[in-house]
């Protein structure tokens, strides 16, 4: 079955939904984009934060999280810690693959109930869907095109160390593990550069937005 076919099934309960998948490095910018795009019209179903439903407490994918990782990769607040959590399989392929197996199943069930969601709202709206592994991960036939938010390794692992408060080795190490944002530019049906000043990054979202709504309307 080709990924278009896989994707056109995936995808039938949503009427005619447009699926942006949004997604780039770690650090490029994904947010700041996607929150652009939101304030056009489109609404965002966001990974990151269907993760973190499935594996809040008392939901199995957390008690299957804990048995494996331990206790010490819950906080005191009794969640995950997240990073803690992060830190442990970016170092460590096999236990990242473990996480994606305990979580994604469940996070695509609750993407799909998204999408209907937003399918009863609105048949035909443009709805993005932020995934930052999305090609680590092949979740392409979920969405129809891809943007991708590009921002130099340089500017990335400047940006983390920032962000996170961590060593330079440790941003790159982080950075390593995901595809190369080059590679994932590639790829992708769309690209947006968020290295300059955010008015810059505002101009080309906005010829986006214009470019899928034409897209839309000549479905």
């Amino acid at each position: 079955m080709t990924d278009t076919a896989r994707r056109d099934i995936i995808l039938s309960e949503t009427g005619d939904l447009l699926v942006l998948g949004v997604t780039g490095g770690i650090a490029s910018g994904k947010s700041t984009v996607a929150g652009m795009l939101a304030e056009l019209g489109a609404p965002i179903v966001d990974f990151d934060m269907l993760a973190r439903e499935v594996a809040a407490p008392g939901r199995p994918a957390f008690q299957e999280i804990v048995a494996y990782f331990g206790k010490e990769v819950v906080g005191e607040d009794g969640r995950l810690d997240r990073k803690r959590l992060s830190r442990i399989v970016f170092q460590d392929p096999a236990k990242r693959r473990k996480l994606e197996g305990m979580t994604h199943p469940r996070i695509l069930e609750a993407f799909m109930c998204r999408l209907r969601q937003l399918a009863e709202k609105d048949p035909r709206a443009v709805v993005q869907a932020v995934v930052p592994l999305l090609f680590e991960v092949g979740l392409e036939p979920l969405v129809h095109k891809v943007l991708v938010v590009y921002a130099s390794p340089d500017i990335q692992i400047e940006r983390l160390m920032e962000r996170d408060q961590i060593s330079r080795e440790e941003a790159r190490r982080m950075l390593d593990a995901q595809m190369p944002i080059d590679r994932k530019a590639a790829r992708a049906d769309f690209v947006i550069r968020n290295e300059g000043d955010v008015e810059e990054t505002r101009k080309q979202v906005t010829v986006l937005w214009g470019q899928l709504q034409e897209m839309q309307n000549a479905k």
